[in-house]
This record gives C-alpha cells, sequence and structure tokens, in this order.
C-alpha cells in the first residue's frame, strides 16, 4: 500500500472578505491587540516534502508569502472568483520570473472570470512583458486529480447559490465560504483527520455558515480536529470564542501551522 505523504498546512489568512480588522471598524475585535484577532483574507499554503500549493490568492498574498518566507510555489488552487479569493494574482510574477509560468487549477467558469478581469495576463498579442504567466489546468467536483503524489479530491459546495470547490488532500480537507452541500459531495469529507471550514460569525448568514452551522456540520463530519476560518470581527475576540468550542475544534488564526 502506498504510503500517505505528510502534509504541513499554514494559514496564509483566515479573515473574511474585508480582512479584520475591517477599515475604520470601531469593533472591540478591531481594537484587539492580540494578534490572534489581526486576519488577512482567507488563504492557506499545504505542503509536502519540497512542494507548495497555495489555495487561492487573494489581496493580502504578496504580504503573506513574505511574512512565511516562502521562496517558491508549485501552483495555486482556486476555491471561486470572488475579490478576496483572486485579487493577487498580479502578486505570482516573482514567482514566474522563477518557473515561467505559475500552475493554476480551477474551473472553467473562474477560468472566464480571470481572463476579463486579468486580460493582460492572459493577452496573446502585444503582450506587456512582465505580466504573469499562468498555465491553466480545468478541473471539476466530478473528477480527482494528483498533484505530485497527492490525490487531491475537489468537494463541490454551494456559496448561497455559487457552486464553489473545496479541496481534500489526503485526510485534511479545506471548505471555505459554505452555506450548503449535498449529500454526495458530503460523502468526500468523511474520516478526516483535519477539516477546515468557515465559521463566519454568530448571527446567521445568507452565504455562509455561522458558528452554530459549522459546529453542526463538524458533528455530522466527524473529523479528529476541525479549525474555523474565514472569521469575521462580528465572531467575536479569538481568546473568547475558543473557550466556547468543544475539545476538538479549534479557531485558526494567520500563522498558524498544522
Amino acid at each position: 500500500m502506498k504510503k500517505k505523504k505528510q502534509l504541513k498546512v499554514t494559514f496564509l489568512g483566515t479573515g473574511t472578505s474585508t480582512g479584520v480588522p475591517m477599515i475604520a471598524s470601531k469593533h472591540p475585535v478591531a481594537l484587539s491587540k492580540n494578534p490572534k484577532d489581526k486576519r488577512l483574507r482567507s488563504s492557506i499554503l499545504i505542503s509536502w516534502n519540497d512542494t507548495n500549493y497555495v489555495i487561492d490568492c487573494g489581496p493580502d498574498f504578496r504580504q503573506q508569502m513574505m511574512r512565511e518566507e516562502v521562496a517558491s510555489i508549485n501552483g495555486i488552487l482556486f476555491t471561486h472568483e470572488h475579490a478576496d479569493h483572486i485579487a493577487g494574482l498580479d502578486e505570482i510574477r516573482p514567482y514566474c520570473f522563477q518557473m515561467g509560468s505559475v500552475p493554476i487549477y480551477l474551473t472553467e467558469r473562474v477560468l472566464n472570470v480571470l481572463k476579463k478581469r486579468y486580460d493582460y495576463i492572459f493577452a496573446t498579442e502585444n503582450r506587456y512583458p512582465s505580466a504573469p504567466n499562468v498555465a491553466p489546468t480545468i478541473i471539476s467536483h466530478q473528477n480527482n486529480f494528483d498533484l505530485n503524489g497527492v490525490e487531491v479530491t475537489p468537494i463541490e459546495v454551494m456559496h448561497g447559490n455559487l457552486p464553489i470547490l473545496g479541496y481534500r488532500f489526503n485526510d485534511i480537507a479545506y471548505v471555505t465560504d459554505i452555506k450548503t452541500i449535498s449529500n454526495e459531495e458530503k460523502e468526500k469529507l468523511k474520516n478526516l483527520d483535519v477539516l477546515i471550514v468557515t465559521g463566519l460569525r454568530k448571527e446567521p448568514h445568507s452565504t455562509h455558515f455561522n458558528l452554530e452551522e459549522a459546529l453542526s456540520f463538524i458533528k455530522d463530519i466527524q473529523p479528529k480536529k476541525a479549525y474555523l476560518t474565514h472569521i469575521s470581527e462580528l465572531l467575536g475576540l479569538h481568546d473568547e470564542v475558543e473557550k466556547e468550542l468543544p475539545k476538538n475544534v479549534f479557531l485558526a488564526y494567520d500563522g498558524l501551522k498544522i
């Protein structure tokens, strides 16, 4: 039997689309001095051996890569096309200088959005010399794929009315911006060591799990451990919320490595 590779996850960012603190906010979390209450836009780095893949590439991508001293990446997987998940795409240029082009993995719909928003990246004529280069691979929730010896399972979830992708790498799954999921897709999340999932705030939200929904989902999936991410300041202070959580559930924070 093929031995599974040992994976490491680094939380590059754990905040919602505005980041935490939000601009001009006077919320107690925004005023907190605890570094765990400072959250860049949600993204993770998943690594094994000398391999590094990033899930999502938001507006804080440059800052995240520099903070974690990520000297090289092997590619980027996209969950969906909202700005907090794609707005850092131009910042991949230093990796393009190394690699020529950066592999990206995404649905056809997301690729079409990138072509519209970043037309200069995909231009074939009169191309700006320093524009990033990408090598797209179209994926869907219907087919697994291999990344440097690790099988990746895309998982379709609903972000309100928008179908988006989560990802399972071996026994670790990353599912952000989720509001609902079909029973068929839920089966892909069984027998997890680690589940990383949205826990936006305590009040209900139309397109994201709130805390109650996230905890109910974790109880249903039954991973050994779970980490909440894509957090807004409305969830509360990190240290106070952690005291309320079940013993196998934790609030992720920027820079956390598991």
